[in-house]
């Protein structure tokens, strides 16, 4: 009788394995780290200071399931060990939410990892790349996590202001889809004033 439990328990949980496989979705594989731009001569300082979240591109991203992307800000603090006090600002169930995190530098400049990774569950490891920027304008940063053995990567569109020239986007558009990422996966937010001019 117990060996019949057993057996049970074991098909049962097999059977959880595949339903649980079947629903995650296969997503586009995260690019080796060297395929993606490194800012060259990447100034620390210059980089510090708000940012609008103008676009987003990510293998987790589907443009029916987003909706209308509200806007927000994040806004990158230097401090004395040259790591960022990062704090991003969105409008959330019409209510003003603040996430805050710390980026350590690498030993390249323009790279950082998540500080205290371990307060992040399931997160394995986190990477920001700053693809380019000329500080004043525009920003296109690169994020990989791992969470739960499971890559995922998003790049980021900054401005430093709301509105960016089609250009920009273009340009923007052409490095998402570099990384494999396709029309559907890249958003772009919609300017809101809520929240994100108050900081």
């Amino acid at each position: 009788m117990p060996l019949g439990l057993l057996w049970l328990g074991l098909t049962l949980l097999g059977a959880r394995h595949t339903q649980a496989q079947v629903s995650t979705p296969k997503l586009i594989p995260a690019p080796r780290l060297l395929k993606v731009p490194l800012q060259p001569d990447f100034q620390a300082d210059q980089f510090q200071g708000k940012w609008y979240v103008v676009g987003v591109a990510g293998n987790a991203f589907k443009k029916e399931e987003q909706g209308q992307f509200k806007m927000y800000a994040t806004t990158y603090k230097l401090k004395e060990d040259r790591s960022y006090n990062v704090t991003s600002t969105l409008l959330r169930n019409e209510r003003c939410d603040h996430w805050i995190r710390t980026f350590v530098p690498s030993s390249q400049p323009g790279q950082f990892t998540l500080g205290n990774i371990s307060s992040f569950p399931g997160i394995q490891s986190y990477t920001v790349r700053v693809v380019s920027t000329n500080y004043n304008q525009f920003a296109i940063v690169y994020f990989k996590k791992v969470y739960k053995n499971q890559p995922y990567f998003k790049t980021t569109l900054y401005g430093r202001t709301k509105e960016l020239t089609p250009q920009l986007k273009e340009n923007f558009i052409r490095f998402a889809k570099s990384l494999g990422l396709t029309d559907d996966h890249i958003l772009f937010s919609v300017p809101i004033d809520q929240c994100i001019d108050d900081q």
